[in-house]
């Protein structure tokens, strides 16, 4: 697999801005890294700068060899409401689909190649793309009121991000289906009875408490042998995933290029019903 760290090197997009790296926070106290969604006036909804800023996040963490566990949360009432609606369909860049799909694909792998055990703090809304990238960490603890979703679908799109492989693996075929398919809501409850999420708490405020003393015992484990239990789970599960990441990455690309995604695009536009021909 190619190093998820490695920049590609026909991204020409200037430098971020200050304000830009502002949208993901990191912060660094001793062998615990809390990494924080930045953007709660739009619940956190991942524009390509925010994009851009998490995984440049990403790739500093994985150059710090002293750290061992990370707690993922969201500023607000959110952790994610998925992608930047504002941003959908836009591309400036002369690029491929496949190219542009790949581009985003390589570094979220690094959730797969992470040095500690990654929680995450999820509250509010857990939308596409955000929720996908959740599925590939290590543990999710949800607050009573989390609701998650999956409505590529319903946009015209497929999930992308290797999360629909997690979420089969967890809940199995029907439930992968039922979300990805009708991109319905699943409660905060009813993914705790999947094993989606592997603790609940009463509400928003005692989110970062559990998750940081969950992140402290981790810490507090022997280094080498945290690493060998985490390796270990890890391999039950990779290459599926993995897979997957490949195969969706050929199939949204093929989506992108079909005669029924134009299709919907136009009725949409024209505010008639679509006419699909399954090509």
């Amino acid at each position: 697999m190619t190093d998820p760290r490695v920049t590609n090197a026909s991204d020409t997009r200037p430098p971020l801005t200050d304000e830009e790296r502002d949208l993901v926070r990191l912060e660094v106290d001793g062998p615990i890294a809390v990494i924080t969604n930045n953007r709660p006036s739009k619940h956190n909804a991942m524009s390509d700068e925010m994009d851009r800023r998490l995984w440049e996040v990403l790739a500093e963490v994985h150059e710090m060899p002293d750290l061992r566990a990370i707690v993922w949360r969201g500023e607000g009432k959110s952790f994610s409401s998925g992608r930047d609606t504002g941003q959908i369909g836009v591309r400036v860049e002369d690029i491929s689909d496949l190219e542009f799909i790949e581009r985003g694909h390589r570094p979220s792998q690094m959730f797969l190649t992470m040095p500690c055990p990654i929680i995450c703090a999820l509250k509010g809304w857990v939308i596409g793309g955000a929720f996908e990238r959740t599925l590939l960490c290590d543990i999710r603890v949800a607050a009573v009121g989390t609701r998650m979703m999956l409505p590529e679908v319903v946009h015209g799109v497929i999930p992308d991000s290797g999360g629909v492989a997690r979420l089969f693996q967890m809940a199995g075929h029907g439930v992968a289906s039922d979300m990805a398919l009708t991109g319905r809501v699943m409660t905060a409850e009813e993914a705790y009875g999947h094993g989606i999420v592997s603790r609940l708490v009463a509400d928003e405020a005692e989110l970062d408490s559990v998750t940081m003393t969950m992140a402290e015992t981790i810490a507090s484990a022997p280094a080498f042998t945290v690493k060998m239990a985490r390796r270990t789970i890890s391999s039950l599960a990779r290459d599926e995933v993995q897979r997957s990441i490949d195969e969706e990455a050929v199939a949204q690309s093929m989506v992108f290029a079909s005669e029924d995604y134009a299709e919907m695009k136009s009725a949409r536009a024209a505010e008639r019903v679509p006419h699909y021909r399954k090509r």
